[in-house]
């Protein structure tokens, strides 16, 4: 505990006299700082004291390609709180938002369809960390530029993309990656190769991984001894469920899983001015244990024998149009035009049961980005428009694994032709007052439209045969940014949030827990969010630090509440007495927080780094009064030194979570009570260490070794414990 304090009074101590702006971690302190800073998450490449919203920034190797997915990138980083409910998963929280709350776009295209539930969400693994170029985190409303669903941030994925010819004669180049981690037993491997001529490029990335059941720490508080522990799993023999003994109750077994992701990018540029990409990505894993149901428990019985989802499947194909300098009144253009083949499913199981329920979801998106920018004198004018159109299909059914005999089940969304579709015009503005001093501000239209129809009622008796909304937003953000000559950043934002109700808020039945059942409410209505906020940064050759604060209103939130279905509160749900749930805009919620960072350089090759963040969040509404809001994380962040060197680097960091007591729950959300302690999540923290050393001119090696300790715990409202002692090693040969 004592060294627990110490270590979380360096960061606080380092914070005192504030943050330095959230940028990438290795971007170097000089008096060039905020003039070399690029950022890309506008869809134009623009200079970060330029930009008056908060963006962080992750692109080097170690911060990406050497994790262990793109999650863990995320956790590792510091910067956001990632939640896991099996270990094939992560679940990003930017300000207290989650899931279909945020938005994530990966080269560009919106990867958030109609079916990304308000939960917790594990797709982002469906992108290869291993192909990803840099990683752009925005903080708070981002509505303007990209719609519905960036109520809280958005998460902006690059990959790496085809590299031209230096000469006439074509160029091969490309790596090979092996990584292996003990606590997981992981076998992972990468292979990239790229083939670049004149003007035709064509990169190519095959990633395999191996999973096996994530071993937790051993190390427990003496409050809680048995916390997390895999006593016991089952196993089926014969026409029978067996209760087996787990010989080692730190080995969580049911959480091993397989993945292979595919990418292909092929480049064509006439000019210099002009650039054509084809972008084709396969994401695949096999089955996933949904761990968190698994471990779930009946007094001494487990509930489930069986609860995996099935193989996901993400496939994209994407046209990229960039052209640049042109004559006219737009100088800049980008047009990307894409399509998205997305497959899921879940299978469950209950314990000394045969029957076996699937349910499997696929979804068609159909999207288009035109964006183009005008120039005139200070100003600049980007004008873009946007349509995605998702078009849903799920299917269930029951089999008797001993008689084979199949049945009908309730599907879980509905079982008709299901369409959604998201359109939108925007204006954002920029006026580059002088070379200190920006003014940024926007408009956007949205126009969401969404049909739903049920076919079959007669398992679930639904009131209505359809559901249909057709919603319409505008939102809008205005900044004021000062960036001095010497390196002091000073940002002042305004800006709205827009959610409109998607396929899994409106047309969903499914059971959140055991005996808790979920059910549509045809009269939701959109989420809308209000934000301001302030960053002071100053950034110094030898230290760096600043502050930001921010204030979200939350109105028409939808929260899950009880319910009447039919007349009843209560209804029958696989078999189960279940309490009817629905999302319900009964809610006017409040969200703030803050955020502290600072940097100290010791030497040229020593420098000591600090994050933490905190965000409080509740709601009010007729009945309940103020209740806390769920999603909203404790107080996280990471402490780290670091030697950057020529032939080698090394870090040894401490990663933090604060408390999640019993009060700060929300008792019918998300937040999982059920998977923590009596008195809520405890608070932890982690001893890592990271090295990496280049062998040779095109070898580099790193060794890792995270959690030294060993210690147990995890992560708010997850149901998974995290890794115990994991030696982690990387292997990278480039040619």
């Amino acid at each position: 505990m004592c060294r627990k304090k110490l270590i979380l009074s360096l960061v606080l101590m380092a914070s005192a006299l504030g943050i330095k702006a959230q940028q990438s971690d290795t971007a170097k302190v000089s008096t060039k700082l905020l003039d070399d800073v690029v950022v890309y998450s506008s869809r134009f490449a623009e200079k970060f004291k330029r930009v008056a919203q908060t963006i962080d920034v992750l692109k080097t190797r170690e911060q990406l390609n050497f994790q262990l997915n793109t999650a863990d990138a995320l956790i590792n980083s510091g910067k956001l709180f990632v939640q896991k409910s099996q270990q094939g998963g992560g679940s990003p929280v930017i300000r207290g938002f989650e899931a279909s709350r945020i938005l994530m776009v990966v080269d560009g295209v919106r990867m958030n369809n109609a079916i990304y539930r308000a939960g917790h969400l594990q797709n982002i693994i469906t992108i290869d960390n291993m192909v990803l170029d840099r990683m752009e985190i925005l903080y708070g409303p981002s509505s303007t530029l990209f719609g519905s669903d960036a109520l809280g941030g958005v998460i902006s994925l690059t990959t790496k993309d085809p590299i031209l010819s230096n000469n006439n004669k074509t160029q091969f180049s490309g790596s090979a990656t092996l990584r292996y981690s003990s606590a997981m037993q992981e076998n992972r491997g990468n292979f990239q190769l790229n083939i670049g001529g004149k003007q035709w490029a064509s990169f190519t990335s095959v990633s395999y991984g191996s999973f096996g059941d994530l071993i937790q720490g051993s190390k427990r508080s003496t409050a809680y001894p048995n916390f997390g522990k895999r006593n016991v799993y089952v196993e089926r023999l014969g026409n029978m469920d067996i209760v087996v003994p787990n010989a080692n109750p730190n080995k969580q077994i049911g959480s091993g899983y397989k993945q292979i992701d595919i990418t292909q990018k092929i480049l064509y540029q006439a000019n210099e001015k002009v650039q054509h990409i084809l972008n084709l990505q396969f994401s695949n894993t096999n089955d996933i244990p949904r761990y968190d149901r698994l471990s779930e428990m009946s007094g001494a019985a487990p509930v489930f024998a069986e609860w995996y989802y099935g193989p996901q499947i993400r496939n994209m194909a994407a046209y990229h149009l960039t052209a640049k300098e042109q004559d006219g009144f737009f100088k800049d253009i980008k047009i990307t035009a894409s399509f998205q083949d997305i497959e899921e499913s879940r299978i469950t199981r209950r314990f000394q049961n045969n029957n076996k329920d699937f349910r499997w979801e696929r979804v068609h998106i159909f999207g288009l980005n035109i964006d183009a920018k005008h120039y005139y004198g200070k100003h600049e004018l980007h004008l873009g428009a946007e349509s995605y159109s998702n078009f849903v299909r799920s299917t269930a059914e029951r089999v008797n694994i001993v008689s084979g005999n199949k049945s009908r089940i309730t599907t879980r969304y509905s079982d008709g032709p299901t369409s959604m579709g998201t359109h939108a015009l925007f204006a954002q503005h920029t006026f580059k007052i002088s070379d200190h001093l920006t003014i940024n501000d926007g408009l956007r239209f949205n126009l969401v439209q969404l049909n739903a129809q049920f076919v079959d009622t007669a398992l679930t008796r639904f009131p209505f045969t359809k559901a249909r909304q057709s919603n319409q937003a505008l939102t809008g953000n205005i900044g004021i940014v000062y960036a001095s000559k010497n390196n002091l950043r000073s940002a002042l934002v305004f800006s709205t949030g827009f959610r409109s109700p998607n396929v899994d808020d409106l047309a969903k039945v499914f059971d959140s827990r055991t005996g808790l059942v979920v059910v549509p409410n045809t009269n939701i209505r959109p989420e809308y969010t209000y934000n301001i906020e302030l960053n002071l940064n100053k950034y110094g050759s030898v230290f760096s630090y600043g502050a930001g604060v921010f204030y979200t209103s939350f109105n028409n939130a939808l929260v899950l509440d009880r319910y009447s279905f039919n007349g009843q509160d209560s209804i029958m749900y696989n078999g189960v007495k279940s309490g009817v749930y629905a999302l319900q805009n009964k809610a006017m919620a409040r969200l703030y927080g803050l955020t502290l960072n600072a940097s100290i350089q010791f030497a040229k090759t020593l420098t000591a780094e600090g994050v933490i963040n905190l965000t409080k969040g509740q709601f009010r509404d007729a009945i309940n009064g103020r209740t806390p809001l769920d999603h909203i994380p404790p107080t996280h962040g990471r402490f780290i030194i670091k030697h950057q060197g020529v032939n080698w680097n090394a870090d040894l960091s401490v990663l933090f979570n604060g408390w999640k007591r019993l009060v700060d729950y929300n008792p019918n959300g998300e937040d999982n009570l059920q998977y923590a302690t009596p008195d809520g999540m405890p608070s932890w923290y982690t001893l890592n260490f990271r090295s990496s050393f280049n062998l040779k001119k095109q070898v580099q090696l790193q060794v890792a070794v995270e959690n030294i300790l060993d210690r147990n715990y995890r992560y708010f409202a997850s149901g998974i414990s995290a890794a115990g002692r994991n030696l982690s090693i990387t292997l990278r040969a480039a040619f």
